[in-house]
């Protein structure tokens, strides 16, 4: 493991400290967005988990949600549900909250604490396919394992 980049190491690290065995993968192509990440990892582009991180807009808040790579967030209808209107933050908020760059922020391992909501989509699926700490690193998880895991929220992302 000592080849692979901090940040994925740092991942693997994490994963088994929650009682996760993943095998992260480095691809040679890129899995920076959902549809790339589908196709180097030969998989359905809904198993595919978008790691998206919000900030609340009155609170400055950091909240992650796992989404499916087919779904769009309803950011009105997730705020509803949160709380708090959301607002996109910049890549330096979200690496400064995550630890990560976007394109590889992985469900967990993050710099701070983050609330995570999962995409109840997602768990539709036996195997899902979530960043591992840069844009070409992967690792496949069983959904409900990796909800448990972190203490996820299931939400509907939608709003429907």
């Amino acid at each position: 493991m000592s080849t692979l980049p901090e940040t994925v190491q740092r991942v693997a690290r994490v994963a088994e400290a929650l009682g996760l065995a993943v095998d992260i993968r480095e691809m040679a192509e890129s899995t920076r967005t959902a549809e790339e990440a589908a196709a180097a990892c030969g998989c359905d582009l809904g198993q595919i988990v978008k790691s998206l991180v919000f900030c609340g807009k009155a609170s400055g808040r950091p909240y992650l949600l796992l989404v499916s790579g087919r779904n769009r967030v309803n950011e009105a209808a997730v705020a509803r549900h949160l709380g708090e209107k959301l607002t996109r933050p910049d890549a330096a908020y979200v690496r400064e909250v995550s630890g990560f760059a976007i394109g590889g922020i992985p469900p967990f391992g993050h710099a701070s604490d983050i609330a995570t909501s999962i995409d109840q989509d997602l768990l539709a699926y036996d195997v899902v396919w979530a960043a591992a700490g840069t844009p070409r690193a992967v690792f496949a998880v069983a959904p409900q394992a990796l909800a448990a895991a972190i203490g996820a929220e299931t939400i509907d992302v939608g709003g429907g």
